[in-house]
């Protein structure tokens, strides 16, 4: 169970996530000290292990860079629900093992501060605050799988020890 941060705009882009002047580092935990400072320079000393990230439409555009990703999950955020992702954030979160989920009505429902909780396997999320259940469509399996190895490199490795 987590804390949503809510950041009700489309278009957050990947230098809103993790601005380029911290890209001399491929270190989570360094990346996550400046993870969303530009949009909301609370952020990290709000977010706490397991919470969410919730948007509108269009999250993760602008550069193709798995620092945003990196920057998220060493905030440990547990995932970002936002009404779309951009192509290449939504693939580079797969391949670095974090899980996205798109929800209309979750964006819609879900206000800033509540505690969600959330099963991905079922695809519910449960919004404690305010008592209300959200369905959402669970990743295919082969990105699950992705996922559950930690991403695609260390996917690829055990498909390859396994043949």
């Amino acid at each position: 169970m987590g804390k949503a941060h809510v950041y009700r705009r489309d278009h957050i882009n990947t230098d809103e996530i993790i601005p380029a002047r911290y890209l001399n580092t491929d270190e989570e935990e360094e990346l996550a000290r400046h993870c969303m400072e530009d949009l909301d320079a609370g952020f990290v000393e709000k977010a706490g292990e397991g919470d969410v990230i919730v948007a509108g439409d269009d999250f993760g555009c602008g550069s193709s860079r798995e620092h945003a990703v990196w920057a998220i999950r060493g905030a440990k955020v547990r995932t970002v629900i936002a009404r779309s992702f951009a192509r290449i954030f939504y693939r580079n979160a797969i391949n670095c093992g974090f899980y996205l989920i798109e929800s209309n009505e979750a964006v819609e429902r879900i206000n800033d501060g509540d505690e969600v909780e959330i099963d991905f396997e079922a695809g519910l999320i449960k919004d404690k605050t305010s008592g209300i259940e959200i369905s959402f469509s669970p990743l295919p399996d082969f990105a699950l799988e992705i996922i559950g190895d930690g991403g695609l490199l260390e996917h690829v490795k055990k498909e390859m020890q396994g043949n």
